[in-house]
């Protein structure tokens, strides 16, 4: 009996400390090769406050952090990264040019990207396109439709305002609150 709760526990806490397996770039596009699957890039950088408080309390909401795991290869890209990337045929570099004021400059990839400020999200099909951008911090359960909007491809059913707004009408959370 002891071992039974002790398996139980062990199980309901794992499932508490759920964490997206996150990826570098390259390794998402590498994947997407093998088996197609949408990209979610999370743009972030180590100076932002409300990038930490997505990484905790949005990507690790074990509903949105599952959900990434299963239908997304999920990205953490820093806008103020100093290393080359080499993806979707280029290369992508950090010059950080010394007239640059303020904070550290932005890496190539975040402008190809056109993320012009962190938190901001983007969604990439199975094919490395853009779907989407999503600037600034989302909690879990405002992150939530759109993940399942994008992952069962009902964004290209949407056209509309009016739509978009039905859509949110119906849509029902698993996050517990």
């Amino acid at each position: 009996m002891k071992k039974v709760i002790s398996i139980l526990c062990f199980f309901v806490m794992s499932l508490s400390f759920a964490q997206v397996k996150w990826m570098t770039m390259e390794e998402a596009v590498n994947a997407q090769k093998i088996q197609p699957k949408k990209i979610l890039v999370d743009f972030y950088a180590d100076w932002c406050a409300p990038c930490k408080t997505m990484e905790k309390n949005t990507y690790g909401n074990p509903v949105i952090a599952d959900f990434l795991n299963q239908n997304f290869y999920p990205v953490k890209f820093n806008a103020e990264e100093k290393k080359t990337i080499e993806i979707f045929g280029r290369k992508f570099t950090n010059p950080n040019t010394p007239q640059k004021k303020g904070r550290n400059s932005l890496h190539d990839f975040t402008q190809f990207m056109n993320v012009g400020s962190v938190p901001s999200t983007v969604f990439l099909d199975e094919a490395g396109g853009p779907i989407t951008i999503l600037q600034g911090e989302l909690s879990a359960k405002e992150l939530e439709p759109y993940l399942s909007l994008i992952s069962e491809n009902l964004y290209k059913k949407i056209k509309t305002r009016l739509e978009w707004e039905d859509y949110q009408k119906k849509f029902k959370s698993n996050i517990k609150e």
